[in-house]
């Protein structure tokens, strides 16, 4: 497989035009719908034409971070700032540099195809579309805690002691915003550090919010802010109807000051002032009446829970042993700290009443591995409203459903729109992610075909595509080292030294 030196590359097709604005491309959609008839299964293979259009124009775009002083917010703030300065630190191993090692869009590759010689040629995420740089993310944020983010840092013991000594005069200036704290529904042992706290009834509480976010926006010249909620995990809400389960009564509940979680008062805030709205912990900040309000107001809205380590562990596992045919039972052990430590047992059972036994040790850096799923989020969510299509049966321009479920590879308890099918299979979800973007391209879908090299005698429109194959088996060339999968320097900064060939 060749990695691409250079991440600028351009659709040479009918079907795609790379004007000033924006890149149009004409995509054929093809599935199949399934009918049942008598007790058979019908199969109808349907195609749909789709014109795809994307704005090239980056904007220049803020994030507000709920628990802006957490590990997860000070860790994510100072990868940005480290990556921004270009800085190093020793370590009892050697010398280390920012990166953005983690994260899908920055340091992930795709596939472009097939050179003249039948190898593929990988391109990093990001050269896909248009995005905003991570370096040029701006950052504010609401916390019940005034420390600032150097202390923040420090408090959270995540980053190596080198490194915090040289982001701390950069994070030191950096003071979030007073926030809503209700000791209800979070865990008895913060109320030590609330003291940063926004006073007020709830309808206040929400003003108060949606200021916030407007001074953020007008000071900094942002032309698009996007919230996180990073805070602490809450309780459940109960879904009650006449209090949550619509619109009009979310509102209304919230103007009276009866129940609503601080998580759906932020959820409210950012779809009021248009801005998306993702949710990185497991509670059901998005009751019914917040989905309604992002769709009303078409605003992008996300979630549940951050999809770190141990859970794409266990994705990939349960996808594999299910994959074979294989009936699965996983047994946990608790985890504790930022350094989470997971003991699963996986049991799957055979053909012929026989068993298979997998016991997984897990030890994993939990904010190192939020951090860059956050940054993700952000700039994929920025992306998708920039994108815009319609069909030839329909063609009035439309977005996105405002439940983002092309999202749900970097979320645990994916979102999706009512009615939709829940996709848990990592590589699905990451595919999904990858074709939709290559569909803005005109590109079809990465299928792993490769049908040219499967063949005896390879059809003419497909021996540009490499070699005929031979009538014995080729020698094989030398194995390359092992790889870290990334394309170039997964900084996002230019790179002297050749890269290292991907992995698929």
């Amino acid at each position: 497989m060749e990695a691409a030196t250079a991440a600028e590359f351009v659709v040479e097709s009918p079907d795609v035009v790379y004007g000033p604005e924006a890149i149009e491309a004409q995509y054929e959609y093809r599935t199949t719908h399934v009918s049942r008839e008598g007790g058979i299964l019908k199969v109808h293979p349907t195609s749909t034409r789709f014109t795809f259009r994307t704005t090239q124009q980056v904007p220049r775009l803020g994030v507000m971070l709920v628990g802006w002083g957490g590990n997860n917010g000070s860790t994510l703030t100072a990868a940005v700032l480290a990556n921004r300065l270009r800085l190093s630190w020793p370590t009892r191993t050697g010398r280390k540099e920012a990166n953005y090692y983690g994260s899908l869009t920055q340091a992930g590759t795709v596939s472009l195809g097939l050179d003249a010689e039948g190898q593929e040629v990988h391109v990093p995420f990001r050269a896909l579309l248009p995005m905003v740089a991570p370096d040029n993310l701006v950052f504010d944020g609401w916390d019940i805690s005034s420390l600032n983010l150097a202390q923040a840092m420090r408090r959270a013991q995540v980053l190596d002691w080198g490194l915090q000594e040289q982001l701390w005069p950069h994070m030191e200036v950096l003071h979030p915003r007073p926030s809503v704290y209700m000791p209800e529904f979070i865990a008895a042992n913060q109320g030590a550090r609330a003291d940063n706290l926004i006073p007020g009834t709830r309808a206040q509480q929400l003003d108060q919010i949606r200021k916030d976010i407007r001074d953020f926006r007008s000071s900094k010249g942002l032309d698009k802010v996007i919230v996180l909620w990073t805070a602490n995990t809450e309780r459940f809400c109960d879904v009650v109807p006449g209090r949550n389960d619509t619109a009009e009564n979310l509102l209304r509940t919230i103007e009276v000051g009866e129940e609503v979680s601080p998580s759906t008062l932020f959820a409210v805030a950012s779809i009021l002032e248009g801005c998306a709205f993702l949710n990185g912990s497991p509670q059901n900040t998005l009751v019914p009446g917040a989905l309604e309000l992002a769709w009303q107001h078409r605003v992008f809205v996300g979630g549940d829970d951050f999809k770190t380590g141990q859970t794409k562990v266990k994705s990939v596992l349960v996808d594999f042993l299910i994959g074979s045919g294989l009936k699965v039972v996983i047994k946990y052990v608790p985890y504790v700290g930022d350094s989470k430590r997971a003991l699963d047992e996986y049991t799957s059972e055979l053909m012929l009443g026989g068993t298979n036994t997998l016991v997984l040790h897990n030890t994993c850096e939990d904010s190192l591995l939020a951090a860059p799923i956050m940054l993700d989020l952000v700039l994929l969510t920025e992306l998708c409203q920039r994108v815009s299509f319609h069909t030839d049966a329909d063609p009035e321009p439309q977005g996105f459903h405002p439940v983002l479920a092309l999202l749900g590879f970097l979320f645990k308890a994916p979102l999706v729109p009512p009615g939709s099918p829940v996709v848990n299979a990592l590589f699905r979800q990451r595919s999904c992610i990858e074709n939709i973007l290559r569909a803005c391209l005109g590109l079809p879908p990465q299928n792993h075909m490769l049908l040219e090299h499967k063949m005896e005698r390879p059809d003419p429109a497909l021996k540009s595509m490499g070699p005929t194959a031979c009538p014995m088996p080729c020698k094989k060339p030398p194995v390359p080292a092992a790889s870290t999968g990334c394309t170039g320097d997964a900084n996002g900064h230019p790179q002297d030294e050749a890269p290292h060939t991907p992995t698929t």
